[in-house]
């Protein structure tokens, strides 16, 4: 079986890359896992001085993945709680990440992926890439920080248009709000995330990881609040609104797959 999650370390630089591209690196308990372990080994790695973040394909990853959610309808709740607590605890790993995350963004994150995001520390975007959380438009309630760590970075009533009319948010409007760091063209996105955590990885390493430790000092606010978003998420994912609304869209994307070119 093909790794969902490739790992790959040069000298003390580790490269995590999501590898579920012919499903645009949709989040399931098996790739969460597997992202929850190089996490895990990397914080406990002290030879490490910096980490890219990644991924395969089109998109930089679309969040649960809504077949998934259909396919475990007879027990949404549980299935709920097992994928948004294992994102919970990759965005914990991350936020524990004793060195600096550089994340690539090449192309679309939305739904839950953008924990994956909001837990990084250098963003850089392709142009073409953007954000947005779909929650108002399938039926679920927001999970992956979307409603509890976005409007931290980019203001409370932004991140409420966001979420209330699915706004879809630009490479440039994620640079302007914060939520991103540089625009790089998307040939030269992973070359430009290399470069930067050599950058990083060249600079006196107490001194990074005693900033990043001050930068993520809030983490055991950001626990309790996540969990707050999971209970919210598995309260109502077995509603006909939530489970209905994963089934209308995939249906949806079938139809549109179907018609003649």
């Amino acid at each position: 079986m093909n790794k969902l999650v490739l790992v790959n370390q040069e000298a003390a630089i580790v490269a995590v890359t999501l590898n579920r591209p012919a499903r645009h690196n949709s989040l399931i308990p098996p790739l969460l896992n597997e992202l929850l372990a190089a996490f895990q080994k990397i914080n406990h790695d002290a030879q490490v001085r910096a980490v890219i973040l990644q991924a395969r394909g089109r998109s930089f990853s679309t969040g649960g993945d809504a077949q998934g959610f259909v396919d475990h309808a007879d027990h949404a709740r549980a299935y709920a709680q097992e994928i948004v607590g294992l994102l919970n605890q990759v965005i914990l790993a991350m936020w524990d990440c004793p060195v600096p995350i550089v994340t690539a963004v090449h192309g679309i994150v939305t739904g839950g992926s953008m924990g994956l995001v909001l837990a990084s520390d250098v963003v850089l975007v392709a142009p073409e890439a953007w954000f947005a959380p779909y929650y108002s438009i399938l039926g679920p309630s927001p999970d992956g920080g979307w409603a509890v760590l976005l409007p931290r970075i980019i203001g409370r009533q932004r991140a409420a248009r966001v979420l209330y009319t699915n706004h879809h948010i630009t490479a440039a409007e994620a640079v302007e709000w914060g939520l991103a760091t540089v625009i790089v063209p998307a040939a030269e996105i992973h070359t430009a995330a290399s470069h930067m955590a050599q950058e990083i990885a060249h600079k006196k390493p107490g001194s990074i990881r005693h900033t990043r430790q001050l930068l993520n000092a809030d983490r055991p606010e950001i626990a309790r609040l996540l969990a707050r978003e999971q209970d919210h998420f598995v309260d109502h994912i077995a509603t006909p609104e939530a489970l209905n609304g994963f089934r209308h869209y995939l249906a949806e994307r079938k139809r549109q797959r179907e018609q003649p070119a």
